[in-house]
């Protein structure tokens, strides 16, 4: 019997938060399938980068200073530990994939003259956005956006982003966070992206992407259709799907605002109230360290709802009883959410949630954005045109459309399916 041969490893570089581990984890399980082996799911080692900046740091910096301070001190530290991989296992290293954000791995691909690629776990859409900002000025804009006017002048032809929904807001001082897109969309030496989305989502923004870089654009997505890992950094609360067994088709609306969102107590009652009006059940993620519900509020949501501080998300999703799903927007809800064919509410907390908000109310039209309704009689106004409404049938509908073209796209044969196969064959050939 012939020794099967080794697998070639790709070492993953992902952002150290939920959103980021999850998505980069799929793909390492859908590359260790076509043949190499990710940096137990047995195949994958985990190697921890010795801290260069501490994560306390974020309160003193804000989130863009602090990402910006971590990759100039994270350089010195990956460089050592990809010197240690190749002295302990041989050069065996077919490349390094690193989250665009975790951009200072690129320089230890170049000192070690390994292949590196890109990967962006936001919609293609924010990726353009980022290009577009990297390129403005932060003190010329501020001035230019008061001009109504330019605010919904069409963004380089991509209808129907205007330049007021540049996703800038939550994130700091403009000229930081401008800094910072700079260093997003740099390419240095890398020879291609991965971006997490399907064209039959993002034709256009890919098009558009694909010749601003002038590399290969590769939309794998959605990875947790290609390849499901559990990857979850917080304990699931499994007891929520005996409970939604029991609950009438597409009755319940889903509300979960991601790992990171945290909101005040006033909004959480005013939500609670409103959710009890509409007189449907509904499954509700409140973290633990967010603000609990009062005792007589927790008392009165009981009647109608369930509560978990954590949700087996995409379980929940396709579920028969779910009939839509209040959302914070973040990208990876966003997918799971089209796939099972789900429709949203929209609830958007920064500046990349509110662009897939926008997407998701007037472009695929499949859900609807609360805009200053946040009060107990918008919200049972909410979730009434989303579960009950002839309204919400149709985003329904469209939603399902949707999820038979994305199912289409990562079977054998679709784009999505061609993309990781390319992939596959680029890293063959590095």
């Amino acid at each position: 019997m012939k020794k099967r041969a080794e697998k070639r490893r790709i070492v993953l570089v992902p952002l150290p938060l939920q959103g980021h581990i999850t998505p980069m984890m799929q793909l390492g399980q859908a590359l260790n399938l076509k043949g190499f082996s990710s940096h137990n799911f047995p195949d994958f080692e985990f190697v921890t980068i010795p801290e260069s900046l501490p994560v306390s740091e974020i309160e003193a910096f804000g989130p863009v200073e602090f990402l910006i301070k971590l990759n100039e001190t994270s350089e010195a530290n990956f460089k050592n530990c990809i010197a240690q991989l190749l002295l302990q296992q041989g050069n065996d290293i077919a490349c390094i994939i690193y989250d665009d954000l975790m951009y200072f791995s690129e320089a230890a691909a170049k000192e070690f003259k390994l292949p590196s690629i890109i990967f962006s776990t936001t919609s293609v859409t924010h990726k353009v956005c980022c290009c577009v900002l990297s390129k403005l000025n932060a003190s010329k804009f501020l001035i230019d956006m008061e001009d109504h006017e330019l605010q919904n002048k069409v963004v380089e032809n991509l209808y129907p982003l205007s330049y007021k929904d540049l996703p800038t807001s939550g994130f700091g001082p403009l000229e930081l966070y401008l800094e910072l897109c700079k260093e997003v969309v740099n390419k240095r030496t890398a020879s291609a992206v991965i971006i997490n989305t399907t064209s039959c989502l993002e034709s256009s923004s890919l098009s558009w992407l694909q010749q601003e870089f002038k590399i290969p654009v590769y939309p794998l997505g959605p990875l947790h259709i290609t390849a499901s890992v559990p990857s979850s950094l917080l304990e699931e609360d499994r007891s929520c799907i005996e409970w939604l067994n029991k609950q009438k088709p597409r009755s319940v609306i889903y509300i979960s605002f991601g790992s990171l969102a945290l909101m005040e107590t006033k909004e959480v009652v005013e939500m609670a109230w409103g959710l009890y009006d509409s007189n449907q059940p509904f499954l509700w993620v409140i973290r633990s360290g967010s603000e609990s519900l009062p005792e007589e509020i927790s008392k009165m949501v009981s009647e109608k709802g369930y509560i978990v501080k954590w949700a087996p998300q995409q379980e929940v999703l396709e579920h028969r009883a779910v009939g839509g799903f209040w959302s914070h927007c973040g990208w990876n809800s966003t997918l799971e959410s089209i796939v099972e064919g789900v429709p949203m509410i929209c609830r958007p907390f920064n500046g990349e949630q509110k662009l897939n908000a926008m997407y998701i109310e007037s472009v695929w039209r499949i859900g609807i954005q609360l805009k200053g309704e946040e009060e107990r009689g918008g919200v049972k106004r909410a979730v009434k045109r989303l579960i009950v409404e002839e309204e919400g049938a149709c985003m329904r509908e469209r939603a399902h459309g949707l999820r038979e073209k994305i199912k289409a796209s990562v079977r054998c044969g679709g784009a999505s399916y061609n993309a990781l196969d390319e992939l596959v064959k680029f890293l063959n050939t590095e």
